[in-house]
């Protein structure tokens, strides 16, 4: 433990606690978007292969908390309907996450960028997609893939799985309660894969222990606020500080 923070000065340790902080708050409050504000933050001041080591089990944990809130029947219902996109999401991740560390430095924040900017433009700008009922299955397959594979790279699968239930029509109450199985299962998966990459190790671990503490403050600060704040317009206000924080991401793979 001590290797590492001697590697992390104060202001950097700060910084990353502060960040998950606020990353475990939006958690609570809207129900996603923690893996891109902590991936993000962090990755403007220490090294991006260390930031995904970081969140691992601050989200790992706060996940489990959101999917568990509904109750095991709630959850057992939700997983059964989606059990092929929560499938092929954690397959993906498993996979996914042992290329982490073959990747140059500089396509890593292009990774993590261009999803960020991209993802959070489709929601902020309200682009709504339709999956016909005849295609369900298709889609199941075919955007679960693509969601655990990015999740898998840069840890973080949830704005598809939003933009896949918006498809849907998924109700608002309901989509929160798949995000959380779905994101509980998944960063399980994520757990499990950085351990066997060899991001997550005896190194690395204790910085994400360590930030498990300010998130699972901030998450629950967050379920409180969330059922008195205006979610619609909190949520919109988040995606546009990740818009600028993944072009800062894009410009920095841009300029090497």
């Amino acid at each position: 433990m001590s290797d590492l923070f001697a590697q992390l000065p104060p202001i950097a340790l700060l910084a990353a606690i502060c960040v998950t902080l606020v990353a475990g708050f939006v958690k609570g409050a809207i129900g996603f978007a923690m893996p891109l504000i902590m991936i993000s933050g962090l990755s403007l001041f220490i090294d991006p292969f260390l930031a995904i080591a970081a969140i691992i089990l601050p989200i790992t944990v706060t996940n489990i908390l959101q999917a568990t809130r509904s109750g095991v029947a709630e959850m057992r219902s939700a997983a059964v309907e989606h059990w092929r996109y929560i499938l092929i999401v954690c397959v993906m991740i498993l996979l996914v996450a042992q290329l982490v560390t073959l990747i140059p430095q500089r396509m890593f924040y292009l990774a993590l960028g261009v999803p960020v900017v991209a993802l959070s433009t489709i929601q902020l700008l309200g682009l709504r997609f339709t999956i016909p009922q005849n295609r369900r299955r298709v889609a199941e397959w075919g955007v679960g893939a693509l969601s655990g594979a990015l999740g898998g790279l840069t840890g973080t699968w949830g704005p598809p799985t939003v933009l896949y239930l918006m498809a849907l029509g998924t109700p608002r109450a309901r989509a929160i309660l798949v995000q959380g199985v779905v994101y509980g299962l998944g960063s399980v998966s994520l757990l499990l894969g950085h351990i066997q990459s060899g991001v997550l190790n005896s190194r690395t671990w204790p910085l994400s222990a360590l930030l498990l503490v300010p998130a699972l403050i901030g998450q629950a600060v967050g379920f409180r606020a969330g059922d008195r704040m205006d979610a619609e317009l909190f949520r919109k206000v988040t995606l546009a500080v990740l818009i600028v924080a993944g072009l800062n991401l894009v410009r920095r793979g841009l300029a090497g």
